[in-house]
């Protein structure tokens, strides 16, 4: 088999398109996941036992259930249950609940690093706690969760391949779409592995440009 430059070419419009999708969905997805994840995190922390439990045994359910089984369920189940969500809305949902999981951990760890003394100075200003939150723990707590959490991101981006099993034509699935069509895979494949390299790479030097940043950072 040999490296045939007109189907390289031909695919490429396909492939740039479904790596927008890609990216796009790796932003939104990510959204999830450090939003939600942040939420988990302060929830975790609850005086209610309940809280507590519930969320733990949620959280455990989703991390070790695989997303391939998770994006199944929400896209193909539901709908006999009248619940229906477009492949994208339900691909990026899916893996920012997903994620949320992992990047809680993330929150958590940052969280309980800030020492008690940044609590108790917040009380004496008489912050509330959401001022608290906002303008004393979070300040802190957020520069050394920033390695990992860009590390996640990456992670999301090399994940988001799933999301053609339901039918989000995104960048693996536009090249799968070519190859089908023309029964050539070669050359689709392989761009569509460079592609991934082309933007992973630079983003894991980043994450690793951040983590030599932030390595050093401690909260007092």
């Amino acid at each position: 088999m040999e490296w045939n430059w007109d189907h390289a070419y031909a695919v490429l419009p396909q492939l740039l398109k479904g790596l927008v999708i890609t990216i796009e969905a790796t932003i939104v997805a990510s959204l999830i996941a450090y939003i939600l994840g942040l939420a988990i995190a302060i929830l975790k922390m609850s005086k209610s036992k309940v809280t507590r439990v519930s969320l733990y045994w949620i959280t455990e359910f989703v991390r070790r259930t695989p997303i391939l089984v998770q994006l199944y369920v929400v896209f193909y189940v539901l709908p006999d249950f009248g619940i229906f969500l477009e492949a994208f809305t339900c691909g990026v949902i899916v893996l920012g609940v997903h994620f949320s999981t992992y990047t809680s951990e993330v929150f958590r760890a940052g969280i309980e690093n800030v020492s008690k003394g940044q609590w108790e100075a917040a009380k004496s200003l008489n912050y509330n706690p959401y001022q608290a939150w906002k303008h004393v723990i979070l300040p802190q707590a957020i520069p050394p969760m920033i390695p990992p959490l860009a590390n996640y991101l990456i992670t999301m981006f090399k994940e988001t391949p799933l999301l053609a099993f339901i039918t989000v034509v995104e960048l693996f699935r536009a090249a799968d779409q070519y190859s089908n069509s023309y029964y050539t895979y070669l050359e689709p494949m392989t761009l569509v592995g460079a592609f991934f390299l082309i933007v992973s790479i630079p983003s894991a030097m980043l994450a690793m440009k951040l983590e030599k940043k932030y390595k050093q950072v401690k909260v007092a």
